[in-house]
């Protein structure tokens, strides 16, 4: 096809296709809710609004939790400054009492430390005597405090003239039969004035008052507005009144914030909020009567959309439609379904695609650049893809150029058709007639291997005769060479032996049984070592052994077993020798099973026995072992590819496994197991019976 258009032009419209007087289609649902989406802007607005207002009033709530506390904080720590002060001048007044041994105005006048609290912040120092006399008096013009102040204990107080408070300090131990004291004047205003911070100043009113509300001292003028609701005995949510005990009995502390606090409705927030939200209103008005007349456009090309999605998703050939930068701007129905993504995935997407898959996205994206250049083939592609779900799709791809009504090309529409059914069954035809195949090359090696097993027997038989004949008759002669008696010795066995491979190969590919009999698997792997021990020791590679200790005996063939061991022995020699392994090594374990598919901790099941023989090689280098025992697969220039199906072969007739996996050496570690050999029946003939 020479070009495409996706022009509305290309198809009907409804009108072709219903009667004139046909109703129109009715509104969905979907639509019907989208119509009043004109309204979401609004309610959002009055949503922010509510969610702002609440915000604010949360962080009015915090904010005056917040100066309550600093209040309180400021409140204890102001206390524990004018207690400590109390304390301090307490302690001056009781020293300077212990001072006055003999009470009189001369050695009051000349103690050091009424000279220094007057300067601090005494107003006067008495000396009264037992019976309350005044003795002394300094200043001499300070009038003498009333006499109920006078108190036996040590206590702190106020008089009535200049609201001012007063020390007491016995000037004798308390067991003394008459005792005088000394009473120290002092103003609480100077006192406050002293302890109290300068930012503490700044920041608070700070009171002194008694329990009936009365103002002691204050840092503003007659109080300030605190001290004037605490008149009326008011107390605001933004001070705090503390009890000054035992420090100034009948006295309180009182600090008032002096910036008051105003809540954000007072403020310019909240009209600032009716005016968003009377232009949010407009706004939405406006909205609406836009969104009445896309609502009518739209409904008049929903239909003719409806009717060409119907035409195409109605199709069994996947389409797709790309710019001319290869970005997705059109997919179809059966095209969503072949590749297993929505369209919302798909539209917009820029390459790589999600389809393609990951090992050929370098040879995807140079037929991609080639096909935007005009380069893809008339007749069609193959391509390979990858559906969503992991598995690999083939299709076949056919590209042509994208006008528009004008004729301007705007791109490239591609038809897809899924051919991956066809190829797996071409695939399953051509894998039938490879397997037929090998089954002939099989069959043909199974007759061959037996004729020569048979050619071989008797040639076998004659060197074995010969060979025990020549020995009888040099020891007839009294031939004494015991290194030609032993050879001779040596060349028998090994003809017998060979007899004995000949004959069970013949058995096995006889689809006989093999001979098994109970036989020590250490001994018999040590004996297969020991034929290859000459080409281990040419090659340098030295040979560990790991055998478990009281390892039972297993229901093998020995023969059969001996060959297996040997294929895996070369097989491993012949690895190390191709990879020029630097350190070249070969490790056979023997140990009960643990079983090939289980870990390494799992409980050895009963019954079986393990052969592991690693090697220091490169390794399987991503093989399995299926792949590894295939017939006719090799990793030898010169190899058969049957040893190790063999090997495969003897060890499940012998009910064992055979596997491979990484060795703990670097290279391959192939295991095999075998059947235990069952204990011999007890002889019930034996007295003991």
């Amino acid at each position: 096809m020479p070009g495409s258009t996706l022009d509305s032009a290309t198809v009907a419209p409804p009108s072709a296709f219903s009667q004139p007087t046909a109703a129109p289609l009715p509104v969905l649902p979907a639509l019907r809710r989208r119509r009043t989406w004109w309204a979401l802007p609004f309610a959002l607005s009055l949503l922010f609004v509510a969610a702002v207002a609440a915000w604010l009033q949360w962080t009015d709530r915090q904010e005056a939790e917040d100066r309550r506390r600093v209040l309180i904080s400021d409140a204890l720590s102001l206390e524990s400054r004018l207690s400590g002060r109390i304390d301090d001048e307490r302690a001056q007044a009781d020293a300077l009492a212990r001072l006055l041994a003999e009470p009189g105005a001369a050695a009051l006048a000349q103690q050091p430390a009424l000279v220094a609290g007057l300067r601090r912040l005494w107003i006067s120092a008495t000396l009264l005597g037992a019976d309350g006399r005044v003795l002394a008096s300094l200043p001499e013009l300070a009038p003498p405090p009333p006499r109920p102040l006078l108190r036996p204990q040590r206590s702190a107080g106020f008089d009535d003239v200049g609201l001012s408070a007063h020390l007491v300090a016995e000037l004798a131990p308390p067991d003394a039969p008459d005792r005088g004291r000394l009473v120290v004047r002092y103003a609480p205003a100077a006192l406050l004035r002293q302890a109290l911070p300068w930012w503490l100043g700044r920041k608070y009113e700070v009171r002194l008052v008694d329990g009936w509300g009365q103002n002691i001292a204050s840092t503003g003028e007659a109080g300030g507005a605190a001290g004037q609701a605490a008149a009326a005995g008011a107390v605001e949510a933004d001070s705090y009144r503390l009890n000054l005990e035992p420090a100034l009995p009948d006295t309180y502390l009182e600090l008032s914030q002096r910036d008051r606090f105003v809540p954000w409705w007072r403020t310019g927030l909240l009209a600032l909020m009716a005016v968003f939200i009377a232009l949010v209103g407009a706004a939405t008005a406006m909205l609406r009567r836009q969104v009445k007349a896309v609502s009518q456009a739209e409904a008049a090309w929903r239909t003719e959309a409806a009717w060409r999605r119907a035409m195409e998703d109605s199709l069994n050939v996947g389409l797709r439609a790309r710019d001319t930068q290869g970005r997705l701007v059109y997919v179809n129905r059966a095209f969503c379904d072949q590749v297993g993504f929505g369209p919302d995935e798909l539209l917009g997407r820029s390459p790589p695609m999600p389809y393609w898959p990951s090992d050929l996205l370098d040879e995807r994206l140079s037929r991609l650049q080639r096909n935007l250049a005009g380069g893809a083939p008339r007749e069609g592609y193959e391509a390979r893809w990858q559906h969503r779900d992991g598995r690999a799709i083939e299709v076949m791809v056919f590209e042509a150029r994208l006008v528009d009504a004008l004729g301007r090309h705007i791109g490239w529409m591609g038809s897809t058709v899924d051919i991956t059914e066809r190829r797996r069954m071409e695939e399953r035809e051509r894998r039938q007639s490879e397997a037929l195949a090998a089954q002939a090359r099989l069959t043909t090696l199974g007759e061959v291997a037996s004729a020569l097993a048979h050619q071989l027997n008797q040639p076998l038989t004659a060197v074995a005769g010969y060979n025990a004949g020549v020995l009888r008759s040099l020891e007839r002669a009294g031939y004494a060479d015991a290194v030609v008696l032993q050879a001779l010795r040596r060349l028998g066995e090994q003809a017998n032996e060979a007899g004995r491979i000949v004959q069970r190969i013949r058995a096995f590919l006889t689809r006989r049984a093999p001979q098994r009999e109970a036989c020590d698997f250490e001994a018999l792997a040590r004996r297969a070592t020991a034929l290859l021990q000459r080409d281990l020791a040419r090659q340098g590679v030295p040979l560990e052994w790991v055998v478990a200790p009281d390892l039972p005996a297993v229901q093998a063939d020995p023969v059969l077993i001996e060959q297996v061991v040997i294929n895996l022995l070369r097989n491993a020699c012949d690895e190390m020798a191709a990879a020029a392994t630097a350190n070249p090594r070969i490790r056979i374990a023997l140990r009960p099973a643990a079983g090939l598919t289980q870990g390494p901790d799992a409980a050895p099941p009963p019954g079986f026995v393990r052969l592991d023989l690693d090697d220091a090689g490169p390794g399987l280098r991503g093989r399995s072992i299926k792949q590894l025992c295939a017939p006719f697969y090799s990793t030898k220039a010169d190899g058969m590819g049957m040893g190790l199906a063999i090997c495969r072969s003897v060890v499940e007739a012998h009910v064992g496994a055979f596997d491979a996996s990484d060795g703990a050496l670097g290279g391959a570690c192939f295991s095999f197991t075998l059947p235990v050999a069952e204990p011999p029946p007890p002889n019930t003939d034996s007295p003991a019976a």
